[in-house]
C-alpha cells in the first residue's frame, strides 16, 4: 500500500543517513560516498506523495566527503558544485559561495573571481529578492578580491616609484580596482553584522587616499552602533586607527575602556594599563590596577612577564608611598582564595625559576607583598636568587621583609 511504501522509504532513508553519519565520523570517505550514492538513487525511485528536499543533504554530505578525500581533485569538486547549483534555486548563491571559498583555499583567485561575477549576474524571479543578503555577500567577496588586486598594484607602484608611462598605467589600473572594491565593501558594512575583514580592507583603502574622516566614521559606526552585535575587534580597529592618527590619550583610553569591559583578557590590556599608569588622574591609575589584575585572572596570562612587570611596578609604587593600599586590598580580597594555588604554588615557583628568572622575580615581588614573606612562591624564588648570588633577588628579599607590615594591612 501507499502508506506502507512511505513508511518503508522513511526507514530506509533514515538508516542510510545513519550509515553515512557513521562513516563520516570514522573518516571513511569512500564508504560514505557509496552510501550517499545509494541515498540519491533511492530518492529518485521514491513515489510517495510526501514532499522531500534532499538537495541540501546531498550538498552538505557530498562536499564534506570531497573535501577530505585525498585523491579528490579540484576539477572533481568543481564539477560536483556545478551539479549542486542546479539542484535548487533556494540554495544557489550559498553553493556558489562555498565553491568560491574552496577555490580561494586552493589559491585559485581568478577562478573564484569569475564564479563570483557569474553568481552576481544570476536572476531567478522572486528568489532574487529573497536572497538579497546572499547576493550582497557575493558582491562583498568580489569587492574583497578587487581589494586584493588593488593591494598588489599598490605594492608594484610603491616598489618602482611613479616614473614613466608603465607606472601611470599601473596607477590607473589600481584606481579602477579601488573604485570597484570600495563600492562593494561599503555596501556590506551597512548591514548589521560582523564584517571584520571587509571593514579593515575598506578602511585601508580610505586611509591610503587620505579620506580619514570617512574612515573614522566607518569605524565609529562599526564600534558604537547598537544595531551591530558586540564585537571586540571593532574597538581594536578603532583604537589602532586613532593611534595611527596621533589622537590624544583620552580618546585612546576611551576606546580601550570598552574593549576591557568586553574582553578583559585582550592582549591590548598591557597598553591600556601603561597608559592609565602614566595618567595624572587618580581614577585612571586605580583603573589601571584593576585592568592588570583582571588580565592575570586568565590562564593565558599566567606566564606573561610584561603583565607581571606592570603589576609589580604599580604595587611596589603603592607600597613605597603607602597611599592607596586599599586599592590593592580590594583587588586581593576577591582573589586570595584562589590566586595562591593558581599563580603562587611551589611547583610554579620551580618551573618559573627554571624557565624564566625575570618572570619569577616579578611574580615573587607581587607574591611577597600580597601574601607576606612566608609565601611558598616568594620563599623559593628569593632563596634560589640569593643562592645564585644575584643582587636583584637580595634586594627583593630586603624589600619584602622591610614592608612586611604592609602585608598585614592588606590581609586585614
Amino acid at each position: 500500500s501507499s502508506n506502507e511504501h512511505t513508511l518503508n522509504f522513511k526507514k530506509s532513508k533514515e538508516a542510510c543517513l545513519s550509515y553515512i553519519q557513521d562513516a563520516l565520523l570514522q573518516k571513511q570517505w569512500k564508504r560514505a560516498a557509496e552510501f550517499l550514492t545509494c541515498y540519491a538513487e533511492s530518492l529518485e525511485k521514491d513515489y510517495s506523495r510526501e514532499h522531500i528536499s534532499p538537495s541540501e543533504m546531498i550538498w552538505r554530505i557530498g562536499t564534506e566527503i570531497l573535501w577530505h578525500r585525498s585523491q579528490g581533485s579540484m576539477k572533481e569538486f568543481s564539477c560536483f558544485m556545478e551539479q549542486m547549483k542546479s539542484l535548487g534555486v533556494k540554495r544557489y548563491l550559498k553553493v556558489c559561495l562555498e565553491h568560491v571559498f574552496h577555490l580561494l583555499c586552493n589559491g585559485q583567485i581568478d577562478e573564484a573571481y569569475q564564479n563570483l561575477s557569474l553568481a552576481e549576474s544570476w536572476r531567478f524571479g522572486e528568489q532574487t529578492a529573497i536572497q538579497d543578503k546572499e547576493m550582497k555577500l557575493i558582491q562583498a567577496y568580489r569587492g574583497l578580491l578587487d581589494y586584493y588586486s588593488w593591494s598588489k598594484q599598490k605594492n608594484i607602484l610603491l616598489e618602482h616609484g611613479e616614473d614613466g608611462f608603465s607606472d601611470l598605467a599601473v596607477e590607473q589600473e589600481m584606481h579602477g580596482y579601488f573604485r570597484k572594491a570600495a563600492m562593494n565593501l561599503k555596501e556590506i558594512i551597512k548591514i548589521p553584522g560582523v564584517w571584520d575583514i571587509f571593514v579593515k580592507c575598506y578602511v585601508d583603502l580610505l586611509e591610503f587616499y587620505g579620506d580619514h574622516n570617512e574612515a573614522r566614521q566607518v569605524l565609529n559606526e562599526y564600534a558604537y552602533n547598537s544595531k551591530f552585535p558586540a564585537n571586540p575587534n571593532a574597538h581594536v580597529y578603532l583604537y589602532q586607527f586613532l593611534k595611527r592618527q596621533g589622537e590624544p590619550k583620552k580618546s585612546l583610553i576611551s576606546a580601550l575602556k570598552i574593549l576591557h569591559d568586553i574582553v578583559p583578557s585582550h592582549e591590548l590590556m598591557i597598553d591600556f594599563n601603561t597608559m592609565l599608569q602614566k595618567s595624572k588622574k587618580r581614577k585612571n591609575r586605580r583603573l589601571g590596577l584593576e585592568v592588570i589584575f583582571a588580565a592575570l585572572d586568565y590562564a593565558g596570562w599566567k606566564e606573561n612577564a610584561k603583565a607581571w612587570s606592570c603589576l609589580a611596578r604599580q604595587v611596589k609604587q603603592i607600597v613605597i608611598s603607602e597611599k592607596h593600599l586599599d586599592w590593592i586590598k580590594q583587588e586581593w580580597n576577591s582573589r586570595k582564595d584562589w590566586w595562591p594555588a593558581f599563580h603562587f604554588s611551589r611547583y610554579l615557583a620551580k618551573r618559573n625559576w627554571r624557565e624564566n628568572q625575570s618572570l619569577s622575580y616579578e611574580k615573587a615581588l607581587v607574591a611577597g607583598i600580597l601574601m607576606g614573606k612566608d609565601c611558598k612562591y616568594f620563599k623559593y624564588v628569593s632563596h634560589q636568587g640569593c643562592k645564585a648570588q644575584l643582587k636583584q633577588f637580595r634586594m627583593l628579599k630586603k624589600f619584602v621583609n622591610k614592608h612586611s607590615p604592609v602585608y598585614l594591612r592588606i590581609a586585614g
